[in-house]
């Protein structure tokens, strides 16, 4: 990996300041954890001040199989860049339709969406609204306004107070057009918000900006502000950011820094972003990215002519890492490993395959899916599933010998502490509420705590005196974890549920 240089950690240094004085706003000051009642997950160590005989376990998630094969003459095999968003009863993805010998930012792209009921079985509605390729009998929402078409990438708007008419909005454009702003009531029908960009293309002295792959915007409820993040050339692909307060105006873009273990990252070419507030704890944003290695070719040049691969995309590889954000301009990667590995076979080792959609999806009580561009370049194109338990991209875990976690001071409101959790048969968990010192407090100390067994979502946590903490919200006080042969994905502090 190329080493960072002198100028690259002065850079760092200044926006992890800048970082560090917005963490104070969202709740870290004086390294307490204003907690209130959000969830918070165990993909960091946001909230880990000492951890002894466990560790911060990155998991797999489980393939699901394809979902939507890419079959249409208007889509194709260099179909990519999806966005799942759900809303109400209905799931949507959104993807780029770009048949073979089709160019960059032409108008043989179009704009496709495809629906679903339950993440899982997928359908292709027939919506008549542009005439592709001879007929009006297909499931196109954008068409011949190149090159829009080419990173359509649209959200739902959760602004207090956006007007129903601008429900669905979007970012379009290259580094030629810039990016325009899309708005729509119903997600089908779209139109410009104004015909000129909204961020207009610039190429500062220290990064060029790079607007030709997904560029991901969202409504940020903890930052009370829209945020985007994109696709920057700094001699490699890296991310940049920028803000605005009405969709329309946006400041100047920053560089994304990485940070792992309190020190820079290597540096490594990040594709798409993917950034995106989790569902279950939007102050979170979870960034699912394409890492790209330009050059390795890790199949023959046989392997892809059996493939009908198409030229010159057998030549580079890529897969899937996970980075985290609360804001500001750095993000945690806490992982350096793969996310989600390619999988067996030739054909899942070509150029460009392997590319998250934007977007995690709640598809069952128990169960998120997320969704990765597959066989990219060949005829086979399609969009796969994965699936996680619930707020399961990474857990503490502990193994049978047992360990335990401390976490960093914290303040809480509400009166029950409720954890995601999973034990073996023989592991536990046991949760000792201390104060600000690390002293144990009378009557929630571990051993007054009822072990924890099982494998549950949802758990409300009691000691011999019973479940209320409710004498301790607003006070600055501890968690200490005592693990064996398990894992600890998430906690949070809620209100007066029913007993169980």
């Amino acid at each position: 990996m190329p080493l960072q240089t002198p100028l690259h950690h002065r850079v760092f240094l200044k926006r992890l300041l800048a970082t560090a004085i917005f963490s104070a706003v969202l709740g870290v000051q004086g390294e307490v954890v204003d907690l209130g009642s959000r969830r918070e997950l165990f993909v960091d160590r946001w909230l880990i001040d000492s951890m002894r005989g466990v560790e911060l376990r990155l998991h797999e998630p489980r393939d699901e199989g394809e979902v939507l094969r890419f079959d249409q003459p208007w889509e194709g095999i260099h179909c990519g860049y999806g966005t799942l968003i759900h809303d109400g009863d209905r799931f949507r993805v959104y993807y780029r339709g770009m048949p073979a010998g089709v160019v960059d930012g032409t108008d043989g792209e179009v704009t496709c969406v495809a629906e679903s009921a339950d993440g899982r079985r997928w359908i292709k509605p027939e919506l008549g609204l542009f005439e592709v390729r001879g007929t009006k009998a297909n499931n196109v929402v954008l068409a011949g306004d190149p090159p829009f078409s080419h990173n359509f990438s649209p959200f739902l708007d959760t602004r207090p107070g956006c007007p129903p008419e601008q429900r669905y909005k979007a970012l379009a454009g290259i580094s030629k057009s810039g990016l325009l702003a899309f708005v729509s009531a119903d997600g089908l029908y779209w139109r410009k918000l104004r015909d000129t960009a909204v961020i207009p293309e610039k190429a500062p002295f220290k990064f060029a900006w790079m607007f030709d792959s997904q560029n991901v915007a969202f409504w940020s409820p903890a930052e009370k502000k829209y945020v985007c993040y994109f696709r920057v050339w700094e001699g490699v692909r890296r991310i940049g950011r920028t803000e605005s307060s009405d969709f329309v105006t946006w400041n100047e873009p920053v560089l994304m820094e990485q940070v792992t273990e309190g020190q820079p990252s290597p540096v490594e070419e990040l594709y798409t972003n993917q950034t995106d507030p989790y569902f279950r704890a939007p102050q979170l944003y979870l960034a699912v990215a394409a890492r790209f290695v330009p050059g390795r070719q890790a199949i023959s040049d046989a392997e892809a002519r059996a493939l009908h691969v198409a030229p010159g995309y057998e030549k580079d590889v890529s897969d899937a890492v996970l980075m985290t954000t609360r804001g500001g301009h750095v993000y945690d990667r806490t992982f350096l490993s793969s996310f989600i590995r390619p999988g067996i076979g030739a054909r899942n080792w070509v150029s460009r395959s392997n590319y998250p959609a934007l977007g995690i999806v709640q598809t069952s009580p128990t169960e998120m899916s997320l969704y990765m561009n597959q066989d990219y370049a060949q005829p086979t194109a399609h969009l796969q599933r994965y699936s996680l338990r619930l707020d399961g991209f990474a857990s503490v875990q502990a193994p049978y010998a047992g360990g335990e976690l401390r976490t960093k001071p914290l303040r809480f409101t509400g009166d029950r502490l409720e954890l995601n959790f999973a034990t073996s048969a023989a592991g536990s968990i046991r949760v000792e509420l201390q104060d600000e010192a690390g002293e144990p407090i009378r009557g929630f100390t571990a051993g007054d705590c009822v072990e924890v067994v099982g494998n549950e979502i949802a758990r409300l946590i009691r000691w011999k005196g019973g479940a209320d903490v409710s004498r301790f919200a607003g006070q600055t006080v501890r968690l200490r974890f005592v693990m064996m042969d398990s894992d600890l994905y998430s906690l949070r502090f809620i209100t007066s549920p029913t007993e169980k």
